[in-house]
């Protein structure tokens, strides 16, 4: 017999889109090199290397590929929730919803919990021992804010089975229904300066990128042979690098799609109609490389790559800045000189320092890796209670998203951060996260489950 992966790989049938994973794998993948390259570390703390270096901020129309993994989710989404309908065609509207919550939620939030207990224990440990200054404190900060990300992808699994019927039913037009929204979010910001408005853009970019997904399920992204299946694709990847460019010329839009330390306005949060036009460009680029990619991957070696990549992927993604701070952590322990960041001393170093990184993000990939395996389905016959996934999964949305912004430093002080205008603190927002998490398995499993 051969390994696992090879043995998942060979069994993966003709009509599943590969390039998809790929896509998955390398959005994920450009994320954490993209954290390794930007965190800036000195013995007094750790700051943005595109804040020391602004010339680099246009690098980050590259490196800012959250909008191809959100895509990407509304692809899967989309097929993951009409299987599960065709799987159920007698099922109530209830545990259908159930049903997909649970198995969407499942391999995302499982990794989570053990990321955040194993944190949260660790965090209260060193402060009850009297630790927490430092690159620590800064560590039990930043650790939890790639959480937010998480949260954004909650929400847009809860929101899947209203914003599919929409889809099915306008197409295109429930698309750029999300991004007038966005873009009178913005109107409203910018121009009248109403208070608040723009935290609905949380919302409407973001779907807004999960709705193409769903048009790509359709084929709608490119439809026909040769040079046709590429028109739709390029005027989507032109039309939004013109409008993002035009946008951040003559708007009040920053260079940069991610945030900057001490400005005004960020793209990135609350997300701006910038930034979805910088989405719309990037999901017109990589359908560009469609065809070229799908050839590639049809060679078993490069297959069975992303097959084992994506296994992973989640594991990787939410130890990775552990990993990068450890790193650091050693090298201040070690009494490893830190060169001041952007001089050459400190580029010459940056390959070890990306090397030990990945090293340490594998090492802790191979501890933790077997909670990202999905549990067995439930019966297929058994009741779901919708509401009850659907308040599950609203406390994991609040809960990941309030521990993206407090994080662990000043646990036994009770420091908080404001969450939709309330204070929330770590304990508060992983027992929401945990509550939430349990709600989704129970009302997946259906009333009867044991």
């Amino acid at each position: 017999m051969g390994s696992p992966v090879r043995v998942l790989a060979e069994a993966t049938p003709d009509t599943r889109d590969r390039y998809v994973d790929l896509l998955r794998v390398a959005s994920l993948a450009a994320v954490v090199l993209g954290h390794w390259l930007m965190a800036a570390v000195t013995p007094d703390g750790v700051g943005n290397l595109l804040a020391v270096v602004p010339a680099l901020q246009p690098l980050t129309w590259l490196l800012q590929v959250m909008p191809v993994f959100f895509f990407v989710g509304g692809f899967a989404h989309a097929l993951s929730y009409r299987s599960l309908l065709r799987k159920r065609p007698q099922g109530s509207a209830d545990s259908v919803y159930s049903a997909f919550l649970r198995a969407r939620l499942q391999r995302l939030l499982r990794p989570t919990m053990v990321f955040v207990l194993v944190w949260g224990v660790a965090a209260l440990l060193i402060q009850l021992l009297g630790g927490g200054g430092g690159l620590t404190g800064v560590t039990l900060r930043l650790v939890t804010q790639p959480l937010w990300f998480i949260g954004i992808y909650l929400a847009m699994v809860a929101f899947t089975p209203p914003l599919l019927r929409l889809h099915e039913r306008y197409g295109w037009g429930a698309f750029a229904g999300l991004a007038i929204a966005a873009a009178a979010v913005d109107l409203l910001r910018f121009a009248a300066g109403v208070p608040y408005v723009e935290f609905l853009n949380f919302a409407f970019v973001w779907l807004a990128v999960h709705q193409l997904g769903f048009l790509r399920a359709d084929g709608r992204l490119g439809v026909g042979p040769g040079l046709c299946a590429l028109r739709r694709p390029a005027l989507l990847a032109g039309g939004g690098l013109i409008t993002a460019v035009a946008l951040v010329a003559f708007g009040p839009y920053p260079l940069s799609m991610v945030g900057m330390p001490g400005e005004k306005v960020s793209n990135m949060a609350p997300p701006t109609l910038a930034l979805l036009c910088h989405g719309l460009w990037l999901v017109g680029a990589v359908e560009l490389l469609r065809a070229p990619a799908a050839r590639l991957l049809a060679r078993p070696r490069a297959w069975r790559t992303v097959v084992a990549a994506n296994g992973v992927a989640m594991t990787a993604f939410l130890w990775h800045l552990t990993a990068m701070l450890g790193v650091y952590g050693a090298m201040l322990a070690l009494d490893v000189p830190l060169p001041e960041p952007a001089t050459a001393a400190w580029w010459a170093q940056t390959p070890l320092r990306l090397a030990a990184a990945a090293a340490l993000t594998a090492a802790l990939v191979a501890a933790f890796r077997t909670f990202e395996r999905p549990a067995p389905a439930p019966a297929a016959a058994v009741q779901g209670h919708g509401p009850l996934a659907a308040l599950g999964a609203t406390l994991c949305l609040l809960g990941v998203l309030g521990l993206s912004m407090v994080g662990f430093a000043g646990l036994l002080e009770g420091r908080t951060a404001l969450l939709i205008a309330v204070p929330v603190t770590a304990p508060a927002a992983v027992a929401m996260t945990l509550c939430g998490w349990l709600l989704v398995e129970r009302a997946g499993r259906g009333r009867g489950a044991r």
